[in-house]
């Protein structure tokens, strides 16, 4: 089978669970933006994004550190076993120091009358960390439909438990208040059933994984696992840089936020521009659909295909196939996003003028993961750890310098100039230890040919007001890309698009 055809064969179905996730959440994003005020849904923007920096510490670079070890002269229960027990063991420190100090954990965050959200967060991210190492393995044997499935069952779970939380119990509490479904619900707990519902989901993956000991052969190495830390750790310095690129905005922005004279609350003011820019923003997240699952299937492809004699050819055409289908995402987000939109309240549409740098800046994530193989591939895994900390450099000066002028559209503008540039330095970088002759004329083509049919679209969009001609112009403009890219690249050849003649 076509290698490339394979990937994106593996990136639909591990993508799956991505899109019901993706979609489902814009759901839930509706929910909480109906539900709670944009001082509220800041409480869940800022806690996950301190999420984010802890997951990555927690899981310290061992999912890659796991698939490149099993491709060596280890067994996968091995290395399998070693990674997990050192990911068990330092995850069980964490909740535990976590649990202890808590209330002091809390205060500082200006949480001090909700200490029980810093214990949720402890054991959703202990059991999650642990549950990395079950979903690599699962990736490292090819089981995409077994990865797909539990991943759907943990979206499913938190999806129902959040409905039922913030939908269906407080219809009841108020319309028939002695109803056994309500019987435990208390509606002060508000955002917190967020958080609740996300712990269940948790433990019941985590749970689901343990029988998975009882099949494997047991061998812990501790020199594998000296090891296993000596390549993984620069990537725990990589992946926390990388984090920090993600999610610094989200806790700068509220510090340094300037609030206006004569607010008579700075913080439920702050808090309210951290809630229009987190929801907003997930709207870019349609693009982080498209290239969490390529990630997925990407990963280990890399590295198995890496042996091959054409692995430069199919490399290069990898990235050029991404671009083309990254734009059309970014193309499609934008041409709709009237209709879009509307997975916020409208009273979060003040800030949608960060999507379109969100969607760039997500494009470019993706980018920069295919270019950042050269240094996994070399086991020079020191360069991206300088890579990212250049990025981190970035998003720290530019927020610091622009968040108290420009306010939450500094944070986007931020995160796309901080990928772009890492972007930049990996290319220039990995021509010298593992050259790939990428097409960067087409790549640069495909870009400037969606950037430029977007504002053609803006442009003459504003002046149209039936809303029937409004669609049918994006749509328009939209297939313009995809025939052109379609028939420049005779993509039917690859997909098999039979009913399309060469």
């Amino acid at each position: 089978m076509n290698p490339i055809k394979r990937l994106f064969g593996q990136t639909a179905v591990y993508g799956l669970p991505a899109v019901i996730s993706r979609f489902l959440n814009f759901l839930l994003v509706k929910l909480y933006t109906d539900a709670f005020l944009p001082d509220q849904y800041g409480v869940v923007t800022e806690l996950y994004a301190y999420a984010v920096l802890l997951q990555i510490l927690l899981t310290y670079g061992m999912e890659t550190g796991f698939f490149r070890f099993s491709e060596k002269n280890y067994t996968s229960d091995q290395v399998f076993s070693t990674a997990f027990t050192s990911l068990l063991t330092t995850s069980t420190l964490f909740v535990s120091i976590v649990v202890l100090f808590s209330r002091q954990i809390a205060t500082a965050l200006g949480y001090a009358d909700h200490v029980e959200y810093i214990i949720y967060f402890a054991f959703i991210l202990g059991m999650d960390a642990v549950s990395a190492i079950f979903f690599a393995r699962l990736r490292q044997l090819n089981k995409a439909w077994t990865f797909s499935a539990l991943k759907t069952l943990n979206i499913l779970i938190n999806i129902g438990l959040n409905l039922y939380f913030l939908l269906l119990c407080p219809h009841l509490y108020k319309e028939h208040p002695g109803n056994f479904l309500c019987k435990f619900y208390n509606p002060s707990i508000g955002v917190g059933y967020i958080f609740i519902s996300n712990l269940i989901a948790s433990a019941v993956i985590f749970l689901s994984f343990l029988p998975t000991l009882f099949k494997i052969r047991y061998k812990f190495s501790f020199q594998l696992l000296i090891k296993l830390l000596g390549y993984s750790l620069p990537l725990l310095i990589t992946g926390l840089t990388g984090a920090i690129n993600e999610v610094a905005d989200r806790i700068m922005l509220k510090y340094l936020t300037v609030v206006p004279p004569n607010v008579p609350n700075p913080h439920e003011y702050v808090m309210y521009q951290l809630g229009i820019y987190g929801a907003n923003a997930k709207i870019a997240f349609i693009m982080m659909l498209f290239v969490q699952a390529f990630r997925y299937a990407a990963e280990p492809f890399y590295f198995s295909y890496a042996k091959e004699h054409d692995s430069n050819k199919v490399f290069a055409d990898i990235m050029k196939y991404y671009v083309i289908f990254a734009m059309a995402i970014f193309l499609f987000v934008l041409l709709y996003l009237d209709i879009i939109k509307y997975i916020i309240n409208p009273r979060y549409f003040e800030g949608l003028n960060v999507v379109f740098p969100l969607l760039l800046s997500r494009m470019m994530v993706g980018v920069f993961f295919l270019l950042s193989f050269w240094y996994k591939l070399t086991d020079r895994t020191h360069y991206g750890m300088v890579i990212f900390a250049i990025g981190s450099i970035i998003t720290l000066t530019l927020n610091y310098l622009f968040i108290p002028k420009f306010g939450y559209i500094a944070c986007a503008w931020t995160s796309f100039t901080t990928y772009f540039t890492m972007v930049v330095i990996s290319f220039l970088w990995g021509r010298k230890y593992l050259p790939i002759e990428y097409e960067i004329k087409d790549i640069l083509f495909y870009i400037v040919l969606g950037l430029v049919i977007y504002f053609v679209f803006k442009k003459f969009y504003v002046h149209i007001t039936k809303p029937l001609i409004k669609y049918a112009f994006a749509t328009l403009m939209f297939s313009v890309y995809s025939a052109i890219a379609i028939v420049r690249e005779k993509l039917w050849r690859m997909f098999n698009f039979s009913f399309i003649k060469s």
